[in-house]
């Protein structure tokens, strides 16, 4: 992960944690800290448990977090998204159906989220 990567507010940035990514958008950048505040938009995971290093995953659950609470974490933790990863899925969350939006159930998955990306990178946040 860049962290020398200059991102500006309203940048789509991503961050891979084993069989998930999160998508989330740039609100402000405190580079005095080296932190990131951004807002989630979505979170990203394979269904066959692979990780995002192989490859873009041909099956995937997108749960839609734009409800969810904002993050501020390491700029080292994340990078510039590319535009063909996430232009599709902002369709597709765009195009979710009230019926499948549970905020509930997202809370808990971002939640997750965050206690494996703190396992994973503990000498990030310190």
């Amino acid at each position: 992960m860049d962290c020398g990567l200059n991102f500006k507010p309203g940048q789509i940035v991503s961050l891979e944690c084993g069989d998930a990514c999160l998508h989330s958008e740039v609100i402000q950048v405190v580079e005095a800290r080296q932190i990131c505040w951004v807002r989630p938009l979505m979170l990203v995971g394979f269904v066959s448990g692979k990780d995002f290093s192989q490859s873009w995953p041909e099956e995937y659950t997108l749960s839609d977090l734009r409800d969810g609470s904002d993050l501020l974490w390491p700029l080292s933790l994340f990078r510039a998204a590319l535009d063909t990863e996430v232009i599709s899925l902002l369709t597709q969350l765009q195009s979710l159906d009230s019926d499948r939006k549970d905020s509930t159930i997202a809370s808990r998955q971002l939640r997750d989220f965050v206690d494996r990306v703190w396992a994973t990178f503990p000498s990030a946040f310190n």
